[in-house]
């Protein structure tokens, strides 16, 4: 359609990555005007978890909307908040022995960053915060700031202060504990680090990269953090509502973070929301202290409220994510090793893992074969040198496999330029017997 060259801005960039227009989605696929079939491993950048279309959820929001549910209420009480907060507080938080907060900011990640940041430096006085290499946080002004990718560091247009940068887990080497180098300098008057208001933390960096930290570092952190009165932040905007594994990606760390950011997947249905839990001591804003017109989005409550209700009133859920992940896990290894000739590497937690492919020139031909073949992925990092694995939760076996087969095959004719699957997608099928396999071994 021309009508995108026409007015569309330059900003625009998947659609730049994936030239179609698209007009139909259902769990994990995608469809173009021209009835073309694709598997989505993008999956909204990491917000649709259950899916495209989720039918449990249509029907709850259908439902609402047909008995004329409020669609905007600014921070009013209404029935669908009240029911999505009892929900949340009896089958996430309480169940974690969790006790949170809930505040509602604007409706995208980087509105929840701000927030948290704001928070952490008028509860402390503090205007430092500190943040680390290759994450990413948000683009505007206050989260770009915490934000380490120089391309949208760039697109600022003034100077960003107020975050001091230090090296994540594994930036300087596997055995360098880079939470040593941060305890040092909050030690030293002299080390030219304000002391912080707060760090901020991914504990698996999506848009850096699939940079995974290890519990132990990010138990060293949280000691840190204690040790000099720093409050703890974590950006569970990509990593949670169950990506990982757990619908918390800090859940097996064994920590407790001071307040926690969540957007993309919490509204199970792709609809805007973002929130950030606070632990009760620290929710010392005054009222609208800090505001916005649309804080909350009735219909994510409903949805959001169904998706709990559905995938995490018991562990039956959680274990096939992580057992998805087993799967992943070994069939990105096998391919690593048998195409990567030493280069290629690996990374990730649950279903959020990459392949790293030491150039982005490599992964940017991977992962255009692959759509090609069918199969919708991106890529990340400071280069866009990995390949980036975001497919819906809910993707049934056969098609994580086929997903996978794609992948493998986009890997071998960009390395070895060997073709093996016909470009008409439908074409291509094969069973999941060797899933299985996997599946039952764990």
């Amino acid at each position: 359609m021309k009508i995108f060259e026409e007015i569309e801005s330059e900003v625009q960039s998947y659609a730049r990555s994936f030239p179609r227009v698209f007009n139909k989605a259902q769990g994990e696929f995608l469809y173009d005007d021209e009835g073309h079939q694709y598997l989505d491993f993008l999956a909204g950048a990491g917000t649709l978890n259950y899916g495209h279309n989720n039918p449990v959820f249509k029907e709850k929001l259908l439902e609402y909307i047909h008995d004329d549910g409020i669609t905007h209420g600014l921070d009013l009480h209404t029935k669908a908040k009240g029911e999505f907060l009892e929900t949340f507080n009896e089958k996430i938080l309480k169940p974690r022995s969790l006790e949170y907060v809930m505040q509602f900011t604007g409706p995208t990640g980087t509105n929840a960053v701000e927030a948290a940041l704001k928070l952490a430096r008028n509860i402390t006085g503090r205007e430092n915060v500190i943040s680390f290499t290759n994450g990413f946080h948000g683009v505007s002004l206050g989260s770009l700031a915490t934000t380490g990718n120089s391309h949208h560091r760039g697109a600022a247009g003034v100077s960003l202060n107020g975050s001091s940068r230090m090296p994540y887990d594994g930036y300087l080497g596997d055995d360098i504990d880079t939470t040593a180098y941060l305890d040092k300098v909050l030690s030293d008057s002299s080390s030219g680090i304000d002391h912080p208001a707060a760090v901020i933390v991914e504990t698996v960096q999506g848009e850096g990269g699939i940079n995974v930290a290890s519990f132990e570092w990010l138990r060293n952190l949280d000691t840190v953090c204690k040790k000099y009165g720093v409050l703890l932040i974590v950006d569970d905007i990509q990593a949670g509502c169950g990506r990982t594994g757990t619908y918390f990606s800090f859940e097996e760390v064994g920590i407790t973070p001071d307040i926690v950011t969540l957007s993309k997947s919490l509204g199970g249905y792709g609809l805007p929301f973002a929130v950030v839990l606070i632990r009760p001591e620290l929710d010392q804003w005054k009222p609208g202290e800090h505001n916005g017109t649309f804080r909350g989005n009735n219909f994510a409550f409903v949805t959001a409220k169904a998706a709990i209700d559905h995938y995490w009133s018991d562990d039956k859920f959680s274990n096939d994510v992580k057992r998805k992940g087993e799967y992943i896990s070994t069939r990105l290894q096998a391919i690593v090793d048998k195409y990567g000739e030493g280069n290629f590497t690996t990374r990730g937690r649950g279903m959020f893992q990459g392949i790293n492919c030491v150039n982005g020139e490599i992964a940017g031909k991977i992962s255009r074969t692959a759509f090609k073949l069918g199969l919708m992925i991106e890529t990340s990092g400071a280069d866009d040198h990995v390949v980036k694995f975001l497919c819906p939760l809910i993707i049934r076996d056969e098609n994580l496999k086929k997903g996978i087969d794609i992948v493998e095959a986009a890997v071998k004719e960009v390395c070895a330029g060997e073709k093996t699957i016909p470009e008409e997608y439908d074409y291509f099928e094969s069973d999941s017997s060797d899933l299985k396999a996997v599946s039952n071994g764990s």
